[in-house]
């Protein structure tokens, strides 16, 4: 039988021999307790032919089509539509999600020139009414959970002619260090990854696959929804809000519905870890989670250990953690450990303190990665920090309509003449083919002439105090002169208890990593700003602390970062 050449062609094949079988489950927003609806593939087939005999009619093979729907049936089926209708899918936060998000997705809207928004019918009225009022009038809005209008053109599906160059959906980056940008997936790049997928967790057709993370997410959109549809699986879908509001309520829905491969950032098991209570664990069964995936931001050897310990009572299996590395311009992943036990090195880089630990990720899957030094392109040896670089069959092919961006990214050529590597942004370190996270190479900070990567500082200062929540450190004007943004639990209006938080955060930076801070800036929780996989967005809040936009509840501001003729404003550059 011949190997499918596109995801299109894969997923109708698969489909065509589990009509009766559960596609999709969405939680309803509710407990799992509550119910979930469910989506057989012979429905979802059948809605997304009609869907692509509607998309067909309107010319839009090899066009994007925005996709703004909320993590559930009605997106799988947007997005399968997109796919039969040989259309590129863009899928993007759905207006519920903040006001910033629907900003983005007008921008968005603008940079792609998508002549249809396939939305849900709560949302068509303000869709339709931000892109009109953005001069993007003329686009069309459908609302997917409803029939297909009245006399609305349809034609039968015919299985659109693609090859595997084609592009199959842009997947927007995050934005943690830049403006977002818009990634071009082809069929070649899905189909690859799926295969990577399933060699390095095992998955099969009986797998339950899903999680919380929204689709607009590369995790979320291709781990959690195109996996399991490629495998002929289920993917159990939870809005994300759900978790955001009460984390037991992902765990719940792990145990009730069978999930055997869920996967979140590390932020997200770490919020597990402190806020589900022992009778609330006492009540699950976690027993049928086979691979507990912690991917999307960097692992910390401290979430990995105290969520495993914490959870064993509910049935967590010693190995279940599974460290991946991945990113957008590489589809998704780049590496990851498989199951059993987390490798965790101390001392890496080399000459780092010895109390220091890192994660691994694993070996590389499917595709190839060099360590590089930025600065003359030379690859480094085992053990030395440096670039990532990967090239592969999963690294996509480059951003939408950036080509001086993507000739910069995707374009690599290492000092020996080697070509065609992506860039990563990403410091690390291989060790015997493993690949272990350092930092970003944008976020560094420098500390008495030494690179510091400031998630470390990070991680350090949420346990230099109960009343301690999530930080950001990034640099000033100068090396040696660092700004910590704090969030504090119950800051209360106790000026002398925050002043003297301030000092506890000071007198950590100094004792851990020898660092002294010029402005230490305390603000409520929920004050940091993040990106949708949990990453903070530290470029943003850099901007925030400048424009004074912090909101702080209180602030320590050394002298010099202000203005001689205004004291209100900070003049770092």
């Amino acid at each position: 039988m011949r190997e499918p050449a596109t995801l299109t062609e894969a997923l109708a094949d698969r489909f065509a021999g589990a009509a009766g079988e559960p596609a999709v489950v969405e939680l309803l927003d509710a407990d799992p307790a509550a119910g979930a609806r469910t989506l057989t593939y012979g429905e979802l087939d059948r809605r997304a032919r009609a869907l692509a005999g509607w998309l067909t009619a309107r010319q839009v093979a090899g066009r994007p089509v925005m996709v703004a729907l909320e993590t559930g049936a009605d997106l799988a089926v947007a997005v399968v539509g997109c796919l039969y209708a040989g259309a590129v899918a863009v899928p993007v936060p759905p207006p519920s999600a903040s006001p910033a998000a629907a900003e983005r997705t007008t921008a968005i809207a603008r940079e792609t020139g998508v002549p249809i928004v396939l939305t849900e019918s709560r949302y068509a009225a303000d869709v339709s009414r931000r892109l009109s009022d953005a001069g993007r009038g003329t686009v069309l809005c459908l609302a997917v959970d409803r029939p297909l209008p009245d006399g609305a053109a349809q034609q039968p599906w015919q299985p659109p002619r693609l090859r595997p160059s084609d592009v199959a959906l842009v997947q927007y980056t995050s934005g943690s260090t830049a403006a977002p940008r818009g990634v071009q997936v082809t069929h070649a790049n899905l189909l690859a990854t799926m295969r990577e997928i399933q060699q390095a967790l095992g998955t099969h057709r009986g797998s339950r696959i899903g999680g919380w993370l929204p689709c607009y997410h590369d995790l979320g959109l291709i781990g959690q929804l195109l996996h399991p549809l490629w495998l002929g699986a289920t993917a159990v879908l939870m809005p994300p809000r759900l978790f955001l509001a009460r984390p037991v309520r992902w765990l719940r829905a792990i145990d009730q519905y069978g999930v055997t491969v869920a996967a979140a950032p590390d932020s997200a098991y770490a919020r597990c870890t402190a806020e589900i209570t022992d009778e609330e664990i006492a009540g699950l069964d976690l027993s049928r989670w086979e691979a507990a995936v912690n991917a999307a931001e960097p692992v910390a050897a401290a979430t990995v250990e105290a969520f495993t310990a914490r959870f064993a009572a509910a049935g967590l299996r010693p190995g279940a953690m599974v460290a991946g590395y991945g990113l957008a311009e590489a589809t998704l992943l780049v590496s990851t450990a498989g199951t059993g036990p987390v490798r965790v090195a101390a001392g890496l880089p080399e000459g780092a303190p010895a109390g220091r630990r890192v994660v691994s990720c694993g070996p590389p899957r499917g595709g190839e990665v060099r360590i590089v030094d930025p600065t003359d392109r030379t690859e480094l040896p085992d053990g030395a920090e440096g670039e990532v670089w990967v090239r592969g069959p999963s690294v996509a092919a480059g951003y939408w309509q950036r080509p001086l961006e993507t000739a910069e990214v995707f374009g690599a050529v290492t000092a020996a003449g080697a070509r065609g590597f992506l860039r990563t942004g990403d410091l690390g370190v291989l060790r015997e083919g493993e690949l272990y996270l350092t930092g970003r190479l944008k976020d560094t900070v420098v500390v008495a002439g030494q690179s510091v990567h400031p998630q470390e500082m990070e991680r350090r200062l949420i346990d230099c105090g109960e009343r301690l929540a999530s930080a950001v450190v990034f640099g000033a004007d100068q090396p040696d002169r660092l700004v910590v943004v704090q969030e504090v639990r119950h800051p209360g209006r106790d000026q002398a208890a925050l002043a003297a938080l301030a000092a506890r955060v000071r007198g950590c930076l100094a004792e851990e990593f020898g660092a002294s801070a010029v402005g230490v800036v305390l603000v409520r929780p929920g004050s940091v700003r993040r990106t949708t996989s949990g990453k903070v967005r530290r470029s943003t809040m850099r901007q925030l602390f400048l424009r004074g936009d912090l909101r702080p509840v209180y602030a320590e501001l050394d002298d010099s970062l202000l203005a001689p003729d205004r004291p209100d404003k900070v003049v770092i550059t």
